[in-house]
C-alpha cells in the first residue's frame, strides 16, 4: 500500500531541497525512515530549523544551510546525490503578486542552477515541485496535462518555467527529470501562521483559537485537496519510474473536488465549533476550479493515492491538536 514497499539501495544518497520546509521535511522523514541517506538543503527564509531538529542526530541524515540562488551551493549539494528531489521554492500566488522579481530570481534561477548542479553531478533522477497553478485560466475539469490555460500569477508563470527548463534537460543532457503538478497539499508541519498560509491550515489555527476565518470571494471555489502522504508516494515512485516517463508533468492529487464552503463547515464539525465565516473579496491570481486527472501519474509512474480527503484531514487534525499549547506550534 502506498509507499511502503518501495525500495532503494541504501547506499543511496537523496538531496531533499526545501528540506526544512513542509513537504520537504516530510520526504526527508521518510526516506530516513526507508534507511536510506538524505542530505538536507535549505536556507530557511520559509523552512523552519525545528521541522528538521529531530533528524540531527541520525546518522543519515546531513544538514546543508545554503541557497539555490547561489550554484557553488548547488553543486556542493548535488556531490554524489543519486537523487534529487527538488521542493526548494517560495509559494503563495499573492506574494509572488507583490515580489514577481523574487520569485524569478529563487523559483526559476534557482531551480535552473539545481537542474545545471545536477547534470554536471550524473544525478540519476532530477524530480521536482510543480504546481497545479500552471493552468492558469483554462476553465475546462478536469485538468488534464497538456490543456493549460494562461498563468494568472508571477509564482504560476515560474513554475511553467521550471518544466520547460526541466523537459529541456531531459532532450538536450539526457538528465531524467520528472515534474509533479502539486494540487493543494495538506498535512502535518504545514505552516498555520502569517498572512500567507495556506488555507487549511489557517482555518483550523482559527477556529481552535475562536476566531472568525475570512473566506475570499463566495466559497464556492473548488480545489482537489491532497494529503501529504500521497505527495510523499509520487516523488518516491517517481524516482523508481523509467526513462521513458522522463521529460514530463504529473498531476499529484487524489482526483476529487471539495468546495471551500464545504471545507469550512466541515471543519467546524469536525473541531465541534459553531462559527460563522466572514467573507473577503476575490484574490488576484486565484484559480476558480481545480480538480485533476490523475490518469498519466498512474500509467507512468505507478502513482495510486492511498489517503483519501477525509482520511488526510482526520490525521492532519490530530497533528495540529497536538500542536497545540495557547497558540499553535510546530512539533515533530
Amino acid at each position: 500500500m502506498g509507499y511502503s514497499e518501495l525500495a532503494f539501495d541504501r547506499d543511496s544518497l537523496f538531496l531533499v531541497t526545501g528540506g526544512a520546509g513542509f513537504i520537504g521535511s516530510n520526504l526527508c522523514e521518510a526516506l530516513l525512515k526507508k534507511g536510506c541517506r538524505v542530505r538536507c538543503l535549505d536556507n530557511f527564509s520559509t523552512g523552519k530549523r525545528e521541522n528538521v531538529d529531530i533528524f540531527l542526530g541520525h546518522a543519515g541524515f546531513e544538514l546543508m544551510e545554503g541557497d539555490i540562488r547561489n550554484f557553488d551551493t548547488c553543486l556542493k549539494a548535488c556531490d554524489g546525490a543519486d537523487y534529487v528531489l527538488h521542493q526548494a521554492a517560495w509559494g503563495s500566488v499573492p506574494r509572488s503578486i507583490e515580489q514577481p522579481v523574487l520569485y524569478e530570481e529563487i523559483n526559476i534561477k534557482g531551480t535552473l542552477n539545481m537542474l545545471e548542479a545536477a547534470r554536471q553531478s550524473g544525478v540519476k533522477k532530477f524530480v521536482y515541485a510543480s504546481s497545479s497553478s500552471v493552468y492558469g485560466d483554462e476553465e475546462a475539469l478536469p485538468k488534464i496535462e497538456g490543456r493549460e490555460g494562461r498563468v494568472l500569477s508571477p509564482y504560476a508563470l515560474t513554475k511553467r518555467a521550471n518544466e520547460e527548463y526541466a523537459r529541456l534537460y531531459t532532450s538536450l543532457y539526457g538528465l531524467d527529470t520528472y515534474g509533479l503538478r502539486y494540487f493543494n497539499v495538506f498535512g502535518r508541519r504545514q505552516d498555520p501562521e502569517g498572512a500567507y498560509a495556506a488555507v487549511i491550515p489557517r482555518f483550523i489555527r482559527q477556529l481552535l483559537a475562536g476566531e472568525r476565518p475570512v473566506i475570499y470571494g463566495d466559497g464556492r471555489q473548488s480545489r482537489d485537496f491532497t494529503y501529504i502522504e500521497n505527495v510523499i508516494e509520487a516523488n518516491l515512485r517517481a524516482c523508481l519510474a523509467g526513462k521513458e516517463a522522463a521529460g514530463e508533468v504529473y498531476n499529484i492529487a487524489c482526483g476529487g473536488r471539495v468546495y471551500l464552503i464545504d471545507l469550512y463547515y466541515l471543519l467546524c464539525r469536525m473541531l465541534d465549533k459553531d462559527i460563522e465565516p466572514l467573507y473577503g473579496p476575490d484574490r488576484p491570481g486565484d484559480i476558480r476550479h481545480s480538480f485533476a486527472d490523475i490518469s498519466k501519474a498512474k500509467r507512468y509512474l505507478g502513482y495510486n493515492p492511498q489517503w483519501s480527503f477525509e482520511e488526510g484531514m482526520e490525521e492532519a487534525l490530530i497533528w495540529y491538536r497536538n500542536s497545540l499549547d495557547g497558540s499553535l506550534r510546530h512539533e515533530i
